[in-house]
């Protein structure tokens, strides 16, 4: 009988000094890679962290092509839909004071919202989720979204409001950026803030981040990348982006770095955002997304060896990605201010990084 422990135990021993190991090779594996990777295959920063420690950070090409002012790791990136996520713990921390009912009709908080049929029927549970059937204006509208001078949240309205529901509330996923928007009438609502105001004082002061800003699209700030576009590898030129972008609202659009974005989620999964049962909420897959399951604000993908939680970011001349990799406990951002086609650039590295630790057969470096 002993003799029958002693072997159990030796093998248990001997199975976590090989997952051990394993770790340690896949993230070696991982820097090794990272460190080859040079301009023009990518323009941006990375960082990889092991629980609360950073074991890897470092910038790629330029902020700014035309001027040669390289990246470097405290540069401001657009991030776009990840955005969505820091709105949806803003919503989130209502529901913990007891302001918001995520299964209330939108009526109940904004009685003047200009759509009877949105009024009645969603919730914010619905908005938090993209299974409202508002219209994802951002993808129709603002191919010259910087002419457009959106600043206030409810200056956005007029693009969306009128338009009826794709299909019944509730009834599916179709990612919109309106939904987000109106997240954030309702933040400002229920807190007598400005959007921007409450994320500064909840969000930001509370996760110890001082880097995550809206900036005017024509203002001069110092480490701020220009975003360059490819049309998403349709064109072999790289363009301005300007015209296509906006100030930062709850759909997205803040400039931060990859510090702050690691610094807030640390914050988040750690429980000092929201409460632990309300994030462990977020995280779960709640709705089935388009290629993933998605919580409230934030991708569940469970397609690898390991769930992993986070969200994207695209948009022409940006592309971002912030994961977490629930095993491992790994986390890893990525911010570029160059798009390019899928499987190369922001995409690449992040393809690289889940084969690795999902112990796939890792993509060759070229």
């Amino acid at each position: 009988m002993h003799k029958k422990y002693f072997c159990l135990i030796c093998y248990f021993i001997l199975a976590q000094v090989a997952s051990s190991q394993a770790s340690k090779l896949n993230k070696e594996s991982i820097m090794d890679y990272l460190n080859r990777i040079s301009y023009p295959e990518f323009s941006g920063v990375v960082l990889l962290a092991e629980k609360d420690s950073v074991l890897f950070e470092k910038a790629y090409g330029y902020s700014s092509i035309e001027y040669e002012v390289e990246n470097n790791i405290n540069t401001l990136f657009n991030v776009a839909s990840i955005t969505k996520t820091m709105t949806a713990v803003a919503a989130l921390q209502l529901v913990d004071n007891g302001l918001l009912d995520l299964d209330a009709p939108l009526g109940k908080y904004l009685p003047d919202y200009p759509n009877q049929t949105v009024r009645d029927s969603v919730t914010s549970y619905q908005l938090l989720t993209h299974t409202t059937g508002l219209n994802n204006f951002l993808v129709d509208d603002f191919k010259d979204m910087g002419k457009l001078n959106l600043k206030a949240t409810k200056d956005y309205l007029p693009l969306f409001a009128s338009k009826p529901l794709l299909f019944t509330s509730g009834s599916k996923y179709s990612y919109s950026a309106a939904g987000y928007v109106v997240l954030g009438l309702l933040i400002e609502k229920l807190s007598g803030e400005s959007y921007h105001k409450y994320m500064d004082n909840n969000l930001f002061k509370k996760a110890g981040v001082k880097n995550t800003i809206a900036i005017p699209i024509d203002s001069i700030v110092k480490n701020k990348a220009s975003g360059y576009t490819s049309y998403f590898g349709e064109s072999a030129h790289l363009s301005k982006n300007d015209s296509y972008l906006g100030y930062a609202n709850p759909a997205g659009f803040y400039y931060s770095t990859v510090n702050d974005i690691y610094m807030f989620f640390e914050a988040l999964k750690n429980y000092r955002l929201i409460s632990e049962p309300l994030t462990k909420k977020m995280m779960s897959p709640l709705v089935k997304g388009y290629y993933t399951n998605y919580g409230f604000g934030i991708s569940v993908d469970d397609r690898w060896e390991q769930t992993i939680v986070g969200h994207t970011g695209g948009w022409y001349g940006v592309q971002c990605e912030l994961m977490y990799f629930e095993k491992d406990k790994i986390t890893a951002v990525i911010l570029s201010n160059v798009d390019t086609a899928e499987g190369e650039g922001m995409n690449k590295i992040s393809n690289y990084i889940k084969h690795v630790l999902a112990n796939k057969t890792i993509p060759k470096f070229k």
